[in-house]
């Protein structure tokens, strides 16, 4: 997705089909909404990468898997490895996608660059308390850093 996020202009023509930038954007003002923050493309300890994660205020971790086609659907056999590292786990699709190819274990949002719904929630699963400490200290570093880079960018 950062590559994409390097392609797609700032302001993209709304009569395009949404793009994973699009879709990313809808899902964070839908977490944000349900009173969790995000951060995009959230790296994990196993070297995967979350498309979304989100941290609730009672500590849930909550991971989303952005698909914008059947195509990018088939070709991903890693989701799988992200579910250990997510107590709620979501694939989050644009409106045109066709949902009944998404695994039906899992949550669904669907959402489009002015924000989401969620249309299946996602079956909770209770991470380790260990796990989860890591993993809520390393999306506060990593929330930390962007925010600095966002407000000096050219700090080192």
């Amino acid at each position: 997705m950062a590559e994409l996020a390097r392609a797609v202009a700032l302001e993209p023509n709304s009569a395009m089909p949404n793009s994973a930038l699009d879709v990313a954007r809808g899902v964070s003002r839908l977490l944000l909404a349900e009173g969790l923050c995000s951060i995009v493309e959230f790296s994990l300890p196993n070297n995967r990468r979350l498309d979304v994660a989100a941290l609730g205020p009672d500590g849930t971790i909550a991971g989303i898997e952005i698909k914008i086609s059947v195509a990018d659907l088939k070709a991903d056999d890693k989701w799988p490895d992200y579910l250990s590292f997510c107590d709620l786990f979501y694939f989050a699709v644009p409106p045109e996608f066709p949902q009944n190819t998404l695994p039906s274990t899992t949550g669904l949002i669907v959402a489009d660059r002015f924000g989401g719904t969620i249309i299946r929630e996602a079956q909770r699963k209770t991470l380790h308390a260990s796990r989860r400490r890591a993993l809520t200290l390393r999306f506060a570093m990593i929330a930390a850093e962007r925010l600095t880079r966002a407000f000096d960018p050219n700090c080192s």
